[in-house]
């Protein structure tokens, strides 16, 4: 058995977010094994400096080496935005983030080319949809908007509590206004927040979750390089996840959102890494 096709993915988050684009890939590749590693000693990471991103970001990708993954997704579109090229050329395996997949898919969906963006501050910030997607199609125009209380409120657990439809109005309302018929969902917890955020914008909006396509590049990528595991229809792989603070909490809201339920998170110190 070529241990490149059984080796596992490995996934990383600034905390429960990724656990999204971790969704994913088990609907998408069911057969795979993911490490997931989430960052809850340090979330968020939309508030930290680009040069803490890429420390963080190295210091999670020498501890999912040890794992000995064959890929590695990058499910936050922070640390996508300002570590990717950088970690990318710094290690030899694999590494694909959330954000081109998203944009490209945005590209693809809008009809009247005006495409808007829900992120953190820091991708907001660092332009990095806007610089994609008009290096796709420079006729598109995109506008972005920063919705740093989506986090906290997914995390927190508020995704069905009438404070977040009032956030959502209080960040969202100016883009109800522009002429928008796309809008990427740019950070990995909003998905969580998707039916909330489209009841808003209306039905004509077309919504890109990122996790879904970002998958899709994974599975390609895994096929072009021959890495798919070849297990037998309905065998599903196993999953482990790491933390670096607050496992319970983690394991909880990891079974909210993972498709069967999660007995153990560990707890490792990333700062050894």
């Amino acid at each position: 058995m070529d241990s490149k096709k059984t080796a596992p993915i490995g996934v990383f988050d600034s905390g429960v977010g990724g656990l999204t684009v971790a969704r994913e890939i088990v609907r998408q590749l069911p057969g795979e094994d993911i490490v997931y590693f989430g960052d809850t000693a340090r979330v968020p990471y939309g508030s930290k400096s680009k040069d803490n991103i890429i420390r963080f970001s190295r210091q999670i990708i020498r501890f999912l080496q040890t794992k000995q993954v064959k890929a590695i997704v990058i499910a936050c579109n922070t640390a996508s935005a300002l570590a990717l090229d950088t970690v990318r050329d710094e290690f030899d395996v694999p590494i694909i983030g959330v954000v081109i997949p998203g944009a490209r898919a945005a590209v693809e969906a809008t009809a009247n080319s005006h495409v808007g963006i829900v992120g953190t501050d820091a991708t907001v910030h660092s332009h990095v949809y806007t610089k994609v997607i008009t290096g796709m199609n420079p006729e598109i125009a995109v506008i972005e908007k920063a919705c740093p209380l989506f986090v906290p409120l997914v995390e927190e657990g508020f995704k069905n509590h009438h404070v977040t439809e009032e956030i959502i109005d209080f960040y969202l309302s100016s883009m109800k206004e522009t002429p928008i018929d796309t809008m990427i969902l740019g950070c990995t917890h909003y998905p969580l927040l998707r039916s909330k955020i489209r009841a808003y914008m209306g039905d004509e909006i077309q919504i890109v979750n990122p996790a879904y396509e970002t998958a899709m590049d994974l599975k390609h990528l895994l096929e072009r390089e021959n890495m798919v595991n070849d297990v037998a229809d309905g065998v599903l792989g196993h999953c482990e996840f790491y933390v670096s603070d607050a496992a319970d909490k983690f394991k909880e809201f990891a079974n909210s959102v993972m498709p069967y339920d999660i007995s153990t998170t560990k707890v490792i110190n990333i700062e050894e890494y």
